[in-house]
């Protein structure tokens, strides 16, 4: 299906059918075909493929072993002759699923090495790599980078990265097409498994990252990916990340982590703005005014671009996703959702039920709704099902409540229960900040009540109000 929206987009930037069956590496024929079908909207393949019908079971696959045993005794077999003795071996198929076979077996020719130069808007190459720096100090560290750039132009674009999953790729990818301007007719990668996860001898991709593909789809991006193994392909992607290595980190030092992203801007200056490239003879800044005229505005800007996963709300009436637990409506529980990821927030939809909340990046920090803590609350039957559950949703402030609350079961063990009810409706009026703000007081003072506690919040609004 991904190929598919690329003949689209090559389609609609008004190149020829044939032309586009060349640059696609599929029949004119069935160019033709997906003009006429309706636009794609998903990305799906399997499902695709069961609605359709695709597929049948091989048998050319059962002689794949009489074919290898043929063309290691003569490579330069005629296929013809190929088919006339496998067929006395018993083989019924027809000759195109045969003719397949031997030439995925037969031993390729080494072909000469062509350059390849791109046109306007035409091609962008993008690339994770890393590099271990060494700060003056001493200390080191690994870094992490994604690296971009413009066929045509040359200009470049360079982002340092936790790490080389999908998330990163994708934010780093969107920020640097706006950077340009736009998005280039086709935007090639390798091969890595944050984008294609399966994919046939020949190359073609079987199974798609969904996260990435959905991505790509929502920007409106035409992905060319290299073959695997051939290395004339990949040499003009790998060679992106070696420029960057040879010519930003080998030949600098940095004081620490903040000089290095201080000296990255430079660079990027430099290369981009001031310096021929070294390919073309002409600042890359120079031939980007040229080429911006080509690339197409991307359909959604960086900071809202979504990664959709799927995801499961649980018993709980929450939603895990890395470590964060993110509340729900208890009508949502044990339902399949979709987790939408921006950069800074969390949409979950399961159904008709939908929530948003700011995105927790600490270790074990999660997101619950006041509402959605209240609704859960009366959806428990029973007075001691409601009262443990406040207490639990207390805990899950975190060490400062567990620390406070075992204190107050311990003075009261007859008492917590009002004591809880009462840090509880504190909780709903106030919010999780401002009362473990007040915990955290009462666990300096070791005073160990839920009196203490609402007596302090009055003080610091009066307080705030007065200010005011």
């Amino acid at each position: 299906m991904l190929k598919r929206h690329e003949i689209e987009i090559l389609l609609k930037a008004g190149h020829p059918k044939t032309e586009v069956a060349r640059l696609a590496g599929v029949s004119t024929r069935s160019v033709h075909r997906i003009a006429e079908e309706s636009p794609v909207v998903d990305v799906n393949d399997s499902a695709e493929r069961a609605q359709r019908h695709i597929g049948r079971p091989s048998i050319v696959e059962d002689f794949r072993k009489s074919v290898l045993e043929i063309l290691k005794e003569k490579a330069d077999l005629p296929s013809r002759e190929i088919l006339r003795r496998i067929r006395a071996a018993g083989f019924c198929g027809g000759k195109t699923a045969l003719y397949g076979l031997v030439a995925s077996l037969r031993p390729k020719l080494v072909k000469p090495l062509v350059r390849f130069e791109g046109l306007p808007g035409e091609f962008s190459q993008h690339d994770f790599g890393q590099y271990a720096v060494e700060f003056v100090d001493g200390s080191a560290r690994r870094v992490h980078f994604f690296a971009s750039r413009l066929k045509y132009s040359r200009s470049i674009r360079i982002s340092l990265v936790q790490d080389e999953a999908v998330e990163s790729l994708v934010r780093a990818l969107a920020e640097h097409l706006q950077s340009w301007g736009g998005r280039p007719l086709l935007c090639v990668f390798d091969r890595p498994k944050t984008i294609a996860l399966k994919w046939q001898k020949n190359g073609e991709v079987t199974e798609w990252n969904s996260v990435f593909a959905y991505a790509a789809l929502e920007m409106g991006l035409g992905v060319e990916l290299c073959w695997p193994y051939q290395a004339r392909q990949k040499g003009s992607v790998e060679n992106l990340v070696g420029y960057v290595k040879s010519s930003f980190f080998k030949v600098r030092s940095f004081q620490d982590e903040e000089d290095l992203q201080q000296q990255l801007e430079e660079w990027h200056r430099e290369v981009n703005q001031e310096l021929p490239c070294r390919a073309t003879g002409i600042i890359p800044a120079v031939r980007l005014a040229e080429e911006a005229l080509r690339l197409r505005p991307l359909k959604v800007q960086p900071e809202d671009l979504a990664l959709r996963i799927p995801v499961y709300v649980g018993p709980t009436g929450t939603v895990l996703h890395e470590g964060h637990a993110y509340s729900m409506p208890p009508e949502a529980i044990s339902m399949p959702a979709t987790l939408y990821l921006y950069a800074n927030r969390v949409r979950i939809v399961a159904g008709r039920w939908e929530a948003v909340h700011p995105r927790k990046f600490a270790a074990h920090e999660g997101s619950t709704l006041v509402e959605h803590r209240a609704a859960l609350v009366a959806a428990v039957s029973g007075k001691r099902g409601k009262r443990y559950l406040k207490r639990q949703q207390l805990l899950d402030l975190g060490e400062p409540v567990f620390r406070y609350l075992t204190e107050i079961v311990h003075r009261r063990p007859k008492g917590w229960i009002s004591e809880v009810d009462r840090l509880y409706d504190l909780l709903q009026k106030h919010g999780s900040e401002v009362l473990l703000q007040a915990v955290d007081r009462g666990l300096q003072e070791q005073v160990f009540s839920a009196a203490y506690v609402e007596r302090l919040l009055a003080h610091w609004f009066v307080f705030e109000e007065v200010n005011e």
